[in-house]
Protein backbone atom coordinates (compact mmCIF):
# COMPACT_ATOMS: atom_id res chain seq x y z
CA UNK A 1 0.00 0.00 0.00
CA UNK A 2 2.64 2.58 1.08
CA UNK A 3 4.40 1.74 -2.63
CA UNK A 4 1.43 2.67 -4.11
CA UNK A 5 0.72 5.56 -2.72
CA UNK A 6 4.43 6.56 -3.39
CA UNK A 7 4.35 5.51 -7.06
CA UNK A 8 0.75 7.37 -6.97
CA UNK A 9 2.24 10.73 -5.80
CA UNK A 10 5.66 10.43 -8.07
CA UNK A 11 3.40 10.02 -11.16
CA UNK A 12 1.25 13.06 -10.20
CA UNK A 13 4.13 15.05 -8.98
CA UNK A 14 5.93 14.35 -12.57
CA UNK A 15 2.33 15.45 -14.36
CA UNK A 16 1.98 18.84 -12.70
CA UNK A 17 5.67 19.47 -13.00
CA UNK A 18 5.30 18.15 -16.86
CA UNK A 19 2.77 20.48 -17.38
CA UNK A 20 3.43 23.56 -16.31
CA UNK A 21 6.93 22.97 -17.78
CA UNK A 22 5.35 22.46 -20.94
CA UNK A 23 2.33 25.46 -20.61
CA UNK A 24 2.59 27.71 -23.72
CA UNK A 25 2.75 31.76 -24.03
CA UNK A 26 -0.87 32.40 -25.22
CA UNK A 27 -1.92 35.90 -26.00
CA UNK A 28 -5.30 38.08 -25.62
CA UNK A 29 -7.23 41.06 -27.85
CA UNK A 30 -9.30 43.20 -26.02
CA UNK A 31 -11.53 44.99 -28.94
CA UNK A 32 -14.95 46.35 -29.07
CA UNK A 33 -17.10 45.93 -31.69
CA UNK A 34 -19.99 48.54 -33.61
CA UNK A 35 -19.66 51.82 -31.35
CA UNK A 36 -18.80 49.54 -28.45
CA UNK A 37 -22.17 49.69 -27.06
CA UNK A 38 -22.35 45.71 -25.78
CA UNK A 39 -18.77 45.80 -24.11
CA UNK A 40 -15.58 44.01 -23.88
CA UNK A 41 -15.06 41.12 -26.26
CA UNK A 42 -11.71 38.71 -26.04
CA UNK A 43 -9.57 36.84 -28.66
CA UNK A 44 -7.07 34.72 -27.89
CA UNK A 45 -4.35 33.98 -30.14
CA UNK A 46 -1.01 31.32 -29.25
CA UNK A 47 0.88 32.28 -32.16
CA UNK A 48 0.00 36.17 -32.57
CA UNK A 49 -1.50 35.40 -36.28
CA UNK A 50 -4.40 33.43 -36.06
CA UNK A 51 -6.93 35.54 -32.89
CA UNK A 52 -10.16 32.87 -32.48
CA UNK A 53 -12.94 35.17 -30.44
CA UNK A 54 -13.90 34.05 -27.18
CA UNK A 55 -17.58 33.18 -25.59
CA UNK A 56 -18.90 32.84 -29.08
CA UNK A 57 -17.45 36.36 -29.60
CA UNK A 58 -20.28 37.96 -27.09
CA UNK A 59 -19.52 40.31 -24.50
CA UNK A 60 -17.78 39.79 -21.22
CA UNK A 61 -18.41 43.06 -19.26
CA UNK A 62 -21.42 45.69 -20.49
CA UNK A 63 -20.54 49.67 -20.27
CA UNK A 64 -22.50 51.14 -17.12
CA UNK A 65 -19.95 54.94 -16.92
CA UNK A 66 -20.77 58.03 -18.98
CA UNK A 67 -23.36 59.28 -20.43
CA UNK A 68 -23.46 57.13 -23.40
CA UNK A 69 -22.58 54.05 -21.67
CA UNK A 70 -20.09 52.69 -24.72
CA UNK A 71 -16.84 50.61 -24.43
CA UNK A 72 -14.40 51.95 -26.91
CA UNK A 73 -10.87 51.20 -26.81
CA UNK A 74 -10.70 48.78 -24.15
CA UNK A 75 -7.37 48.74 -23.05
CA UNK A 76 -6.04 45.72 -20.66
CA UNK A 77 -3.05 45.10 -18.80
CA UNK A 78 -1.91 42.88 -16.03
CA UNK A 79 -0.07 45.02 -12.54
CA UNK A 80 2.75 43.19 -10.83
CA UNK A 81 -0.14 42.47 -8.23
CA UNK A 82 -2.20 40.29 -10.45
CA UNK A 83 -4.80 41.93 -11.12
CA UNK A 84 -5.74 43.02 -14.72
CA UNK A 85 -6.85 46.88 -15.16
CA UNK A 86 -8.82 48.00 -17.74
CA UNK A 87 -9.53 51.84 -19.24
CA UNK A 88 -12.01 53.07 -21.87
CA UNK A 89 -13.40 55.50 -24.03
CA UNK A 90 -16.95 56.06 -22.36
CA UNK A 91 -18.11 58.65 -25.31
CA UNK A 92 -17.15 60.47 -28.08
CA UNK A 93 -17.52 63.70 -26.08
CA UNK A 94 -17.04 63.26 -21.93
CA UNK A 95 -13.83 64.87 -20.02
CA UNK A 96 -13.48 61.16 -18.00
CA UNK A 97 -12.93 57.41 -19.22
CA UNK A 98 -13.90 53.98 -17.56
CA UNK A 99 -12.19 51.55 -15.83
CA UNK A 100 -12.51 48.35 -13.78
CA UNK A 101 -10.40 45.87 -12.41
CA UNK A 102 -10.64 41.92 -12.51
CA UNK A 103 -8.60 39.02 -11.16
CA UNK A 104 -9.75 36.44 -14.01
CA UNK A 105 -10.98 38.60 -16.63
CA UNK A 106 -14.70 36.79 -16.32
CA UNK A 107 -16.14 38.59 -12.62
CA UNK A 108 -15.32 42.53 -12.87
CA UNK A 109 -14.97 45.19 -9.97
CA UNK A 110 -17.70 48.02 -10.10
CA UNK A 111 -16.74 50.16 -13.40
CA UNK A 112 -15.55 53.40 -12.18
CA UNK A 113 -15.63 57.06 -14.19
CA UNK A 114 -12.55 58.75 -14.14
CA UNK A 115 -13.00 62.65 -14.50
CA UNK A 116 -9.74 63.15 -15.52
CA UNK A 117 -10.28 66.30 -17.65
CA UNK A 118 -13.48 67.77 -15.80
CA UNK A 119 -10.58 70.56 -14.60
CA UNK A 120 -10.60 71.56 -18.39
CA UNK A 121 -13.88 73.63 -18.95
CA UNK A 122 -13.26 73.56 -22.74
CA UNK A 123 -12.26 69.37 -23.00
CA UNK A 124 -14.21 68.04 -25.96
CA UNK A 125 -13.08 64.44 -25.05
CA UNK A 126 -11.04 61.44 -23.89
CA UNK A 127 -10.16 59.08 -26.39
CA UNK A 128 -8.65 55.58 -25.95
CA UNK A 129 -7.10 55.70 -23.03
CA UNK A 130 -4.01 53.20 -22.26
CA UNK A 131 -2.45 51.76 -19.06
CA UNK A 132 1.41 50.95 -18.80
CA UNK A 133 2.97 50.10 -15.77
CA UNK A 134 6.30 52.66 -15.06
CA UNK A 135 8.23 49.84 -12.91
CA UNK A 136 10.99 52.09 -12.64
CA UNK A 137 8.94 54.49 -10.19
CA UNK A 138 6.33 51.64 -9.38
CA UNK A 139 3.29 53.64 -10.69
CA UNK A 140 0.96 53.11 -13.61
CA UNK A 141 0.46 55.57 -16.49
CA UNK A 142 -2.94 56.11 -17.72
CA UNK A 143 -2.52 58.23 -21.16
CA UNK A 144 -5.51 59.44 -23.35
CA UNK A 145 -6.31 62.12 -26.51
CA UNK A 146 -7.77 65.59 -25.83
CA UNK A 147 -8.69 68.06 -27.79
CA UNK A 148 -8.94 71.64 -26.07
CA UNK A 149 -9.72 74.28 -28.73
CA UNK A 150 -7.38 77.22 -28.86
CA UNK A 151 -4.87 75.81 -26.46
CA UNK A 152 -2.51 74.84 -29.50
CA UNK A 153 -4.08 77.44 -31.59
CA UNK A 154 -1.73 76.68 -34.74
CA UNK A 155 -2.74 73.55 -35.81
CA UNK A 156 -6.53 73.73 -34.75
CA UNK A 157 -9.73 73.09 -36.50
CA UNK A 158 -8.83 70.49 -37.93
CA UNK A 159 -11.46 68.48 -40.01
CA UNK A 160 -12.31 68.03 -43.49
CA UNK A 161 -14.84 71.32 -43.01
CA UNK A 162 -12.74 73.57 -41.33
CA UNK A 163 -15.57 74.81 -39.03
CA UNK A 164 -13.51 77.21 -36.79
CA UNK A 165 -13.78 75.36 -32.83
CA UNK A 166 -15.75 72.49 -34.73
CA UNK A 167 -12.35 70.16 -35.42
CA UNK A 168 -10.28 68.39 -33.50
CA UNK A 169 -6.65 69.37 -32.35
CA UNK A 170 -5.70 66.22 -29.84
CA UNK A 171 -2.56 65.99 -28.01
CA UNK A 172 -1.63 63.06 -25.48
CA UNK A 173 -2.50 63.82 -21.79
CA UNK A 174 -1.44 61.83 -18.75
CA UNK A 175 -2.08 61.13 -14.94
CA UNK A 176 -0.33 58.85 -12.42
CA UNK A 177 -1.36 56.74 -10.07
CA UNK A 178 -0.37 53.41 -7.54
CA UNK A 179 -3.68 52.26 -6.52
CA UNK A 180 -6.18 53.86 -9.18
CA UNK A 181 -7.81 56.00 -6.54
CA UNK A 182 -5.65 58.45 -6.11
CA UNK A 183 -4.61 60.46 -9.60
CA UNK A 184 -1.74 62.73 -9.81
CA UNK A 185 -2.79 66.18 -11.69
CA UNK A 186 -3.20 65.67 -15.52
CA UNK A 187 -0.48 66.88 -17.76
CA UNK A 188 0.37 67.06 -21.29
CA UNK A 189 2.39 63.42 -22.47
CA UNK A 190 3.16 64.32 -25.88
CA UNK A 191 3.46 67.47 -27.91
CA UNK A 192 5.35 68.00 -30.68
CA UNK A 193 3.42 70.40 -32.49
CA UNK A 194 0.71 68.21 -34.64
CA UNK A 195 -2.78 66.24 -33.70
CA UNK A 196 -2.14 62.93 -31.94
CA UNK A 197 -4.28 60.29 -30.53
CA UNK A 198 -4.03 56.40 -29.69
CA UNK A 199 -0.18 56.27 -27.96
CA UNK A 200 0.52 53.43 -26.91
CA UNK A 201 3.78 52.14 -25.44
CA UNK A 202 6.27 49.08 -24.46
CA UNK A 203 9.48 48.85 -23.23
CA UNK A 204 12.26 47.40 -24.51
CA UNK A 205 15.79 46.86 -22.60
CA UNK A 206 16.06 49.93 -21.23
CA UNK A 207 14.39 52.10 -23.73
CA UNK A 208 10.82 52.89 -24.35
CA UNK A 209 8.49 53.07 -27.53
CA UNK A 210 5.14 55.02 -28.32
CA UNK A 211 3.68 54.01 -31.50
CA UNK A 212 0.73 56.97 -31.78
CA UNK A 213 -1.60 57.42 -34.83
CA UNK A 214 -0.73 61.44 -36.64
CA UNK A 215 -4.00 62.45 -36.88
CA UNK A 216 -2.87 65.59 -38.88
CA UNK A 217 -6.15 66.52 -41.17
CA UNK A 218 -7.09 69.65 -43.55
CA UNK A 219 -6.67 72.24 -43.56
CA UNK A 220 -2.98 71.09 -43.64
CA UNK A 221 -1.56 68.04 -45.20
CA UNK A 222 -3.77 64.51 -44.03
CA UNK A 223 -1.21 62.22 -42.29
CA UNK A 224 -3.32 59.53 -40.52
CA UNK A 225 -0.30 57.32 -40.25
CA UNK A 226 1.04 55.18 -37.11
CA UNK A 227 4.90 57.11 -36.17
CA UNK A 228 6.81 55.75 -33.39
CA UNK A 229 8.64 58.05 -30.32
CA UNK A 230 11.34 57.36 -28.04
CA UNK A 231 12.27 57.80 -24.86
CA UNK A 232 14.73 56.65 -21.90
CA UNK A 233 11.89 57.33 -19.42
CA UNK A 234 8.21 55.97 -19.06
CA UNK A 235 7.09 59.66 -18.17
CA UNK A 236 9.11 60.95 -21.13
CA UNK A 237 9.79 63.24 -22.43
CA UNK A 238 9.47 61.45 -26.03
CA UNK A 239 11.08 62.80 -28.64
CA UNK A 240 10.46 63.53 -32.22
CA UNK A 241 8.73 61.30 -34.45
CA UNK A 242 9.92 58.47 -36.77
CA UNK A 243 8.67 58.52 -40.66
CA UNK A 244 5.00 56.77 -40.85
CA UNK A 245 5.86 52.92 -40.24
CA UNK A 246 2.58 52.31 -41.57
CA UNK A 247 1.75 52.54 -45.54
CA UNK A 248 -0.41 55.02 -47.65
CA UNK A 249 -3.62 53.73 -46.40
CA UNK A 250 -5.26 55.06 -43.03
CA UNK A 251 -4.49 53.57 -40.19
CA UNK A 252 -5.14 54.33 -36.36
CA UNK A 253 -5.48 52.12 -33.01
CA UNK A 254 -1.82 50.34 -32.70
CA UNK A 255 -1.26 47.91 -30.33
CA UNK A 256 2.12 46.10 -30.13
CA UNK A 257 3.24 42.58 -28.56
CA UNK A 258 6.25 40.78 -28.69
CA UNK A 259 5.70 37.05 -29.45
CA UNK A 260 9.41 35.28 -28.94
CA UNK A 261 11.70 37.06 -30.34
CA UNK A 262 9.14 39.30 -33.00
CA UNK A 263 7.64 42.65 -31.99
CA UNK A 264 4.15 42.44 -33.83
CA UNK A 265 2.48 45.75 -34.53
CA UNK A 266 -1.61 45.61 -34.88
CA UNK A 267 -3.68 48.83 -36.49
CA UNK A 268 -7.17 49.01 -37.88
CA UNK A 269 -6.75 50.09 -41.75
CA UNK A 270 -10.29 52.31 -40.94
CA UNK A 271 -11.01 53.09 -44.33
CA UNK A 272 -10.56 49.70 -45.66
CA UNK A 273 -12.49 47.88 -43.41
CA UNK A 274 -10.11 45.39 -42.20
CA UNK A 275 -6.97 45.49 -39.55
CA UNK A 276 -3.28 44.97 -40.53
CA UNK A 277 -0.22 44.23 -38.91
CA UNK A 278 3.66 44.76 -39.21
CA UNK A 279 6.63 42.44 -38.02
CA UNK A 280 10.06 43.34 -36.59
CA UNK A 281 12.71 41.84 -34.84
CA UNK A 282 14.59 45.52 -33.88
CA UNK A 283 11.52 47.88 -33.73
CA UNK A 284 13.03 49.94 -36.96
CA UNK A 285 13.10 47.39 -39.56
CA UNK A 286 8.84 46.33 -40.44
CA UNK A 287 7.96 43.77 -42.82
CA UNK A 288 3.86 43.29 -43.67
CA UNK A 289 2.42 40.21 -42.91
CA UNK A 290 -1.37 42.00 -42.85
CA UNK A 291 -2.05 38.77 -45.28
CA UNK A 292 -1.71 36.41 -42.58
CA UNK A 293 -3.34 38.08 -39.71
CA UNK A 294 -6.60 36.07 -38.87
CA UNK A 295 -9.35 37.76 -36.44
CA UNK A 296 -12.70 37.95 -35.54
CA UNK A 297 -15.10 40.29 -38.03
CA UNK A 298 -15.67 43.45 -36.69
CA UNK A 299 -12.76 43.91 -34.68
CA UNK A 300 -11.81 47.34 -33.15
CA UNK A 301 -9.23 49.02 -31.68
CA UNK A 302 -8.13 47.30 -28.30
CA UNK A 303 -4.79 46.00 -27.38
CA UNK A 304 -3.12 42.86 -26.96
CA UNK A 305 -1.29 41.46 -24.05
CA UNK A 306 0.36 37.83 -22.57
CA UNK A 307 -1.61 35.54 -20.03
CA UNK A 308 -1.32 31.87 -18.23
CA UNK A 309 -3.13 28.66 -20.20
CA UNK A 310 -5.15 29.03 -16.75
CA UNK A 311 -6.37 32.25 -17.48
CA UNK A 312 -7.57 31.39 -21.32
CA UNK A 313 -9.32 27.90 -19.63
CA UNK A 314 -11.52 29.67 -17.12
CA UNK A 315 -12.42 32.39 -20.06
CA UNK A 316 -13.30 29.06 -22.67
Amino acid sequence: MKRLIISTFWVCSVFIFHCKQTEQPVYLFSYFKGNGEDGLHLAFSYDGFKWTALNNDQSFLTPQVGNDKLMRDPCIMRGPEGVFHMVWTVSWNEKGIGYANSKDLKKWSEQRYLPVMEHEPDALNCWAPEIFYDDVKQQYLIFWATTIPGRFPETDDQDNRGIVRRGYNHRMYYVTTKDFNTLSAAGIFYDHGFNVIDATIVKDGSEFYMFLKDETNQPFTPQKNIKMARSSSAEGPYGEVSAPITGEYWAEGPTVLKVKDTWHLYFDKYRLGKYGLLVSKDLQNWVDKSDSLEYPDGLRHGTVFQVTEKILRQLQ
